[in-house]
């Protein structure tokens, strides 16, 4: 049998090749069991809670019947089972998880992985994505036969409406659905498609869908919200410029953005954006957490509102916990997953679209000018990624030599900090950094970068290259 690994947000595998009917049996088998011995451990926090499970999918290929195998599984060993009948966002079912008051969920999709790959999520009650320990647990337990019952029943049912109403509920969606934005939604062909359609669906605004197809190829990208997959959307806008164009990965949990025109915005940008319209326009306070490859502009922001601030590592499952903590703002990482006190701890895509589309609606001006205003008082911020195909057997060596042999300066200036919690960062004095990290599910060395200007974060990308042929 073929290793089954959990990665940062549970387990993905190239279809066919691991991941496969068995081997998703073989894992829906481990977590029901390992969710059966929480219910009965009375140190456990789903100590007594009734055995429900919500499990959900997306457009990727086979996912509809790899999630139809998980139901049976969880059905067979006496869970009540909630399925989507049909494909549906991330946080959708997270929200169930929570909502109906489930000792977990599974949501089958790899995101914004590449589209040969699938994968199986873990959601914990609470909404968020399951922890690594608990994530271990569930890989011991590997090896059980399958048991589910023929005919054993299972409850399909619709979990969006709820979910939507909710994150209505979190911003002020009088004042949106009077706004007359145009808003475009590039879907990337993932499961967000029509969200926004359906959302602002009876407002004055007029919404577009850019590659809504159902296409479990992506069109021939990664359905990850990244400059370099806006080309297609970008063109649409050229030719029918809007205010502003939402765009969501595969799975609708991550979020980006271009202006109406079809100029990238980065998800660092967004990000301040983000931290901006909350701080600003809302009023609101509270803690602030971030990953420790996301730009240094939330820093600065921080600082000058005073506002704490905590930095953790690398996956979305290292800030859920810090939301649901007193005082809990906003939790932010690179990939344009963030979050939001008072909702679930988890990354949602859609919610943080309708926080911007009320940014928009009460500021009456451009994304660009408000952005602008922010680098005027901040200072210029730019930043990218180059994502390396580097083999895994490689990246440990590599990432050792550059921890042992930092460099001196980065763009002339003295580097004051070298992070190794995960991959190695260079940081320098004038805040600009340069970061390499392995990709947790692919052969992929990633590249970051941040500088004041383009040209610096080219050069640093450019020495980030050169480091990896040297090897």
């Amino acid at each position: 049998m073929s290793r089954i690994q959990f990665g940062t947000d549970g387990w993905r595998a190239v279809i066919a090749e691991d991941f496969t009917f068995a081997n998703v049996a073989r894992v829906a088998q481990a977590t029901a069991d390992f969710w059966k011995s929480e219910i009965v451990n009375p140190k456990s926090k789903i100590f007594g809670r009734a055995p429900k499970v919500v499990v959900g999918y997306d457009r990727r290929f086979l996912s509809d019947r790899f999630a139809q195998i998980t139901a049976e599984v969880f059905a067979g060993n006496d869970f009540q089972v909630v399925l989507t009948p049909e494909p549906t966002p991330t946080p959708c079912v997270s929200f169930a998880v929570k909502n109906l008051g489930a000792v977990g969920g599974v949501m089958i999709t790899a995101s914004h992985n590449p589209p040969e790959f699938n994968g199986f999520k873990l959601k914990s009650h609470f909404g968020g994505s399951s922890s690594q320990k608990e994530c271990q647990a569930v890989e011991r337990l590997l090896g059980s036969e399958r048991r589910a019952l023929l005919g054993a029943p299972i409850n399909l049912a619709d979990v969006r409406p709820a979910h939507f109403a909710a994150i209505k509920r979190l911003v002020d969606f009088k004042l949106i659905a009077k706004s007359k934005l145009r808003v475009a939604h590039d879907a990337l062909f993932g499961v967000g498609a029509g969200v926004f359609e359906t959302l602002l669906a009876k407002t004055n605004c007029t919404v577009t869908t850019l590659n809504g197809a159902h296409d479990v190829l992506f069109g021939g990208i990664c359905p990850e919200p990244l400059p370099k997959n806006y080309a297609l959307g970008g063109a649409q806008l050229k030719k029918n410029p809007h205010d502003i164009c939402l765009v969501t990965d595969g799975d609708a949990d991550r979020v980006g953005a271009m202006d109406g025109r079809g100029t990238p915005l980065t998800n660092q940008q967004v990000i301040a954006l983000l931290l901006h319209h909350l701080v600003r326009n809302r009023g609101e306070r509270g803690t602030v957490t971030k990953t420790f490859n996301t730009t240094t502009m939330v820093d600065k922001m921080c600082a000058a509102w005073n506002l704490p601030l905590t930095e953790v590592g690398i996956g979305f499952r290292f800030i859920a916990p810090e939301l649901m903590k007193p005082g809990a703002l906003f939790g932010a990482e690179e990939s344009g997953s963030v979050g939001f006190a008072n909702h679930i701890p988890e990354r949602d895509g859609l919610a943080a679209g309708l926080f911007l589309l009320e940014m928009l609606a009460l500021e009456k001006v451009s994304v660009n000018k408000i952005y602008a205003r922010l680098e005027k008082e901040f200072g210029p911020h730019r930043y990218a990624r180059f994502d390396a195909h580097y083999p895994l057997e490689q990246r440990t060596a590599l990432l050792e030599f550059l921890k042992a042999n930092p460099p001196k300066k980065l763009l002339r200036s003295p580097l004051v900090k070298v992070d190794a919690r995960d991959g190695v960062k260079f940081v320098a004095a004038d805040s600009s950094w340069l970061m390499l990290r392995g990709s947790g599910t692919e052969p992929v060395l990633r590249i970051y970068a941040e500088a004041g200007s383009v040209a610096g974060v080219q050069k640093l990308l450019d020495l980030g290259v050169r480091w990896l042929r040297l090897r």
